[in-house]
């Protein structure tokens, strides 16, 4: 198995909905803002190599919304999905899966984009599997009104409708073996059902944050996003991952972590805190 970080793009997020009740004044110790209180943001991707498997974690945003769209988020287009995926010597036909986290638009709108007479939409990895669960794919197809605005239809049925997608099955909170060397920790909270998941690789466990942990200024337990539709689910689901995470010693690659790729934590006398911080080569 060989494993490589992918960068889709970078955006701006307000820094008070990603810090939910903190105040700025703690959060921006970590996380700088600018002068319209938005902090930066990246959108990191994993690809995986494993035998004849090439499977794609996330996909980011990707390029067909609006320029109004765009223009609420700060894109910047200096790192994108395709061109980086390139450089590993790799085409979009060679993934066979594409693992989503959720179907946020952050994490599933590079999946899907215009054909090329913009008349409709396809899939952007045609030979791939897509990857969702049966729980959260209903969720997001019959969303709640604090959601509606990040599940985008464009988005979530161009891939049912392409016949590539298939559920994981979810028994309990953990799943082993989705893939080979690949299980699935299942949280609600951000949302019904993110798939979080845990890769055995080099005598490692490297974990996947999607949106449990967006950086290592949400490692204290209330710094909750303000866009999860149930907190306190989140700060279970939370609290327990990262007991375990310092307990065992994964290791965290953080998705939206502008600074940081990879970190690991401690137990202290204030609870769960920061360890180190890498990237991904130091690492690996």
């Amino acid at each position: 198995m060989t494993i490589h970080p992918l960068n889709s793009g970078n955006f701006k997020l307000d820094g008070g909905a990603m810090f939910g009740v903190v105040p700025t004044t703690l959060w921006q110790r970590t996380n700088p803002a600018d002068s319209n209180n938005m902090c930066d943001w990246s959108m990191r991707c994993l690809l995986i190599e494993d035998g004849d498997k090439l499977i794609l974690v996330d996909t980011g945003i990707g390029d067909k919304q609006s320029e109004k769209f765009f223009s609420h988020y700060y894109m910047s287009d200096e790192n994108s999905l395709e061109p980086n995926l390139n450089k590993l010597g790799f085409g979009l036909d060679e993934i066979t899966d594409v693992f989503l986290t959720h179907l946020h638009f952050d994490h599933c709108g590079g999946a899907i984009q215009w054909n090329k007479d913009r008349t409709g939409l396809d899939t952007v990895f045609k030979n791939a599997t897509y990857w969702s669960t049966e729980s959260h794919w209903k969720w997001a197809t019959e969303p709640n009104p604090r959601e509606k605005a990040s599940f985008l239809t464009e988005n979530i049925m161009p891939i049912q409708e392409s016949g590539q997608l298939k559920f994981i099955e979810r028994n309990g909170d953990f799943t082993k073996n989705v893939f080979n060397n690949f299980d699935v920790l299942f949280v609600d909270g951000h949302t019904e059902s993110m798939m979080i998941p845990h890769i055995h690789y080099k005598d490692q466990t490297l974990v996947f944050m999607a949106d449990l942990l967006p950086s290592v200024g949400h490692i204290p337990l209330p710094y909750v996003m303000g866009y999860d539709t149930r907190p306190l689910l989140t700060l279970s689901a939370k609290e327990k991952f990262l007991s375990t995470a310092a307990n065992d010693d994964l290791i965290l690659f953080l998705e939206h972590d502008y600074h940081n790729e990879l970190c690991t934590v401690q137990n202290t006398e204030k609870g769960v805190r920061l360890k180190d911080t890498f990237s991904f080569n130091d690492l690996f």
